[in-house]
């Protein structure tokens, strides 16, 4: 990271209206805010993004935001507003005039049922980059039906790869289709709308379904399709487990290493550290799985990570969450963040000129209803009367 920059963030001026909830759509919109961009967080006045109190047992205004709602929506603006009621439309179309980002994630239709859908918004303010999310697309038999991160890895194919040879389906622990599907996707799109539009003036409308994102990324499932006509075995393909090089391996204390020496130079140094220079040759044997399992288990993953350490062949310690937390090279690149009272992520890349911050944390429901409304030509007894008649919560 370089001395404090002088230069504006990377998305400094570009404002960004966030209508999603839970997951995918505000880790999209995280990424924006923390690369400097304007978020404003709507939320009705109803159930307002159920991520606040969700794992909590709690619920209601005075609960306590949830550890997962104050890390995803950081650095954003605070605003609630009643969609379904025409004044609150009026609002939002208000703002959305001098928008450059539009980003919701409800099934598809609802907005324009809403009276704030793309068509209406592209007529007022024809720059603006408006993105969907959902978990089928817009589209198509499926786009109606109500899905999860689990759903839409299933439908993709990539579910039923995932896991050991012979055992059930493994649930990754983190949200693929969420935050790949959803998040990057968005993000990827919306960035190209708004480069386009201020090259241009004129914006798109971007449809992400995650579903489609995340067959989009099975690349080497597709290329066992097309080499052998088939899909390989659960646990059984190249990079999936089928492979003694490539595979992790059970230690003395319970604990794993990962083998990841693919390249041939990488496999004799692996094979050499092991005293093993007889399974050189045996690099793609599937046998040669069960020797190795054996020997790895005879020892600690703490002495096997002694052993490999300085002896680049790609052969590491898998970590706890925990440790990788403390791991020395997370550390070194300000991977993790402590402010909020939580323990947070550094955004995944690093700009030149650009330091991240966490300007404000996470806001309270509403929290900056006023000064929103006021940037956007309100008076004080303006906001003061759609309070009075719940437009504002």
């Amino acid at each position: 990271m370089s001395a404090v920059s002088q230069r504006p963030a990377p998305l400094a001026g570009i404002r960004v209206l966030d209508l999603t909830r839970l997951l995918p759509g505000p880790v999209a919109t995280l990424h924006l805010a923390d690369l400097g961009a304007e978020v404003i967080k709507i939320e009705d006045p109803q159930l307002g993004d159920y991520a606040r109190t969700l794992g909590t047992g709690k619920a209601g205004q005075d609960a306590e935001d949830s550890a997962y709602f104050r890390m995803i929506n950081r650095n954003k603006q605070g605003l609630v507003l009643d969609l379904k009621q025409p004044e609150g439309v009026a609002v939002f179309l208000r703002l959305a005039r001098e928008a450059d980002v539009i980003i919701e994630s409800f099934r598809p239709g609802v907005v324009d049922k809403l009276g704030i859908g793309y068509a209406t918004v592209a007529a007022l303010n024809p720059e603006i980059a408006y993105c969907s999310i959902s978990g089928y697309g817009q589209d198509g038999p499926y786009k109606d039906l109500a899905g999860h991160d689990l759903n839409y890895l299933g439908y993709a194919g990539v579910l039923e790869q995932i896991g050991l040879e012979g055992s059930q389906p493994a649930i990754p622990n983190f949200q693929i289709a969420d935050l790949l599907g959803g998040a990057l996707t968005g993000v990827m799109g919306i960035l190209a709308a708004v480069v386009e539009a201020q090259r241009t003036g004129r914006g798109r409308y971007i449809d992400v379904s995650m579903t489609d994102s995340v067959l989009a990324h099975s690349y080497f499932a597709m290329l066992r399709l097309n080499d052998a006509g088939h899909s390989a075995p659960r646990g059984g393909d190249l990079l999936s487990g089928g492979l003694p090089c490539y595979a992790t391996y059970r230690c003395a204390d319970g604990k794993y290493m990962a083998v990841g020496a693919l390249e041939g130079k990488f496999w004799q140094l692996c094979c050499s550290t092991l005293e093993r220079p007889e399974w050189i040759k045996r690099q793609w044997d599937p046998a040669l799985r069960g020797e190795m399992a054996a020997l790895f288990s005879a020892q600690g993953r703490d002495v096997w990570t002694a052993r490999f350490a300085g002896v680049d062949c790609c052969v590491t310690p898998i970590l706890s969450p925990e440790e990788a937390l403390a791991n020395e090279q997370l550390r070194a690149r300000g991977m993790i963040v402590e402010q909020d009272g939580l323990t947070q992520f550094a955004p995944p890349l690093k700009i030149s000129e650009h330091d991240f911050s966490i300007r404000q944390p996470a806001p309270k429901a509403g929290q900056h209803n006023r000064e929103i409304l006021r940037s956007a030509g309100y008076s004080d007894e303006d906001i003061a009367a759609l309070g009075q008649r719940g437009v504002l919560g």
